[in-house]
């Protein structure tokens, strides 16, 4: 049918209508239009405008994620940097006489030594050896560890392991991993 034909019939309708008839019809219809404009229009611009706010919040929240991780980069690279420095200019030798040469001026008997396999690297050479000392004091164990992390060649403990002895709980055994690091 012609859409001409319809709006026809419904103002023919509409003009039979009572005054009081038209005044309700019309209340309805304009009521049914700002309904229909608050959800086509109304909805939609709230709706795009609360992602908007989510978007800049999101946004916010990454940016100071990044700016996080890049200071974390930036003290990683530095120290990186550090580390690497180091490396370079420390000092070569056997890490199992260094090893054995800080016992003796710390006054510990290593009880075994043992050479560790060291993952592959195209800049550094990794030299791992699992040390074991039995019956050592508190005090001893932390200045050798400490004269194996303060010397001039670059070593690094890796792992640690602390044991009370069952007769005699003032004493320790210790195992703990040594890497040395020579530039290839």
């Amino acid at each position: 049918m012609n859409p001409r034909v319809w709006i026809d019939a419904l103002r023919t309708a509409f003009d039979n209508l009572s005054m009081r008839e038209k005044v309700l019809v019309s209340s309805t219809g304009g009521a049914l239009v700002l309904a229909l404009l608050y959800a086509m229009v109304v909805i939609p611009a709230l709706t795009a405008s609360d992602n908007v706010e989510m978007r800049v919040v999101s946004a916010e929240q990454q940016r100071t994620a990044m700016l996080r991780l890049r200071r974390e980069y930036d003290d990683v690279s530095h120290r990186l940097g550090s580390v690497e420095e180091r490396i370079g200019r420390g000092s070569r030798g056997n890490l199992r006489t260094t090893l054995e040469s800080l016992a003796r001026k710390t006054n510990v008997k290593i009880e075994s030594m043992e050479p560790q396999a060291s993952p592959a690297n195209d800049r550094y050479r990794e030299t791992k050896v699992a040390v074991g000392l039995e019956s050592v004091t508190l005090e001893q164990a932390v200045t050798l560890l400490h004269e194996i992390e303060s010397h001039q060649q670059v070593l690094s403990v890796k792992t640690l392991r602390i044991r009370t002895r069952v007769d005699k709980p003032e004493l320790l055994d210790l195992s703990f991993t040594v890497s040395s690091f020579e530039p290839v």
